[in-house]
Order: structure tokens, then sequence, then C-alpha cells
């Protein structure tokens, strides 16, 4: 018998929890445990207003920790950044510019989480070392990089899958 990461003993024929229960059915928990510390979702985004296109850019919120790629301020955040959007199952649903690596995503559309998921390799690190994660490639925070330059700082690939990165081998 195994215990998963959030410590519950799991039989090893026992379906992980992401497998058998939908968005919303989920523990506050398993919720939280969805979210594989990437970072994409805390770049800012530019919406073209004709074709409703969303464009990432390199730029971050001024509440990322570039380094752990985790907000620096998680209980308060929509205090301090009020159109911070909180992942719920329904805003996860309407949400169209979740990157394609996103946990949620995966989950909501039918999919498995990749194996450097935190719930699947038993560590936070293989994000990271999957090259999925923000580290390393935020050009800066919102508040050091002014509105006009945005567009200059648009860039592909936080809405890419990240092919490279090596798998860990058990």
């Amino acid at each position: 018998m195994a215990k998963n990461l959030l410590g519950a003993a799991q039989e090893d024929d026992v379906q992980p929890f992401w497998k058998v229960k939908g968005l919303d059915e989920m523990t506050a928990p398993e919720w939280e445990s969805l979210c594989d510390g990437c970072g994409r979702c805390c770049l800012l985004k530019l919406q073209d207003e004709d074709t409703e296109r969303v464009y990432y850019t390199d730029v971050s919120c001024r509440l990322l920790d570039c380094a752990s790629c985790r907000c620096s301020d998680y209980p308060n955040r929509a205090a301090v950044v009020p159109d911070c959007v909180q992942l719920t199952p329904q805003t996860v649903e309407d949400i169209g510019w979740l990157p394609l690596t996103c946990g949620y995503r995966l989950i909501r559309d039918g999919k498995d989480l990749a194996w450097w998921h935190p719930l699947v390799s038993g560590s936070p690190d293989t994000v990271h070392e999957a090259g999925i994660s923000v580290r390393d490639k935020v050009f800066g925070p919102e508040t050091e990089v002014g509105v006009d330059a945005l567009e200059d700082r648009i860039v592909s690939w936080p809405g890419k899958w990240v092919k490279r990165g090596k798998r860990r081998t058990p």
C-alpha cells in the first residue's frame, strides 16, 4: 500500500482521484493539488478586441515568485490584485486561456496529467525540470513593465506543450 501526495493510503490498483472525480467533486486539498506550480496562468495576457484571441506575455503578475512559480500572497491575492482570476470548477469551464499543460484544463478536457505533474511524479521539481514552468523565462513583473510595452512582450511558449525535458526514471 502506498500513500498519495495528500497523505491518504492508496491501494496500488485504486485509481487516483483526478481519474475518478469530476472537478466539481474534488475536495479543497484535491483541487489545490491539481495546480502544477508552473506559473503560466500568472503571466499577463492581452486579448485582441476584434478576434478575441488571447496572447501571453513574458510579464508576470506582481505577486508571482518567479523562483518557486507560486503566488507570494496566495490567501490575499484577490485583495492585492483585483483582476486575479480564482479558479473554480465553473471558471475552469468558462476560461479559454488556460495553458494546454494546465492540470485543471487537462482534467476538464478528459485528459490525464502529464508525467511531470507533481501528483504523478511525486516531486514539485519535475514541472521545472521538464521546462513547463515560467522559471527563468519571465522578463519581469507587471510593476516594472509599462502597459505600453506589453505588446512588445508577447511570447508563444506559454500556449504550447513543451516537448523538451527529460522524464525521470523511477
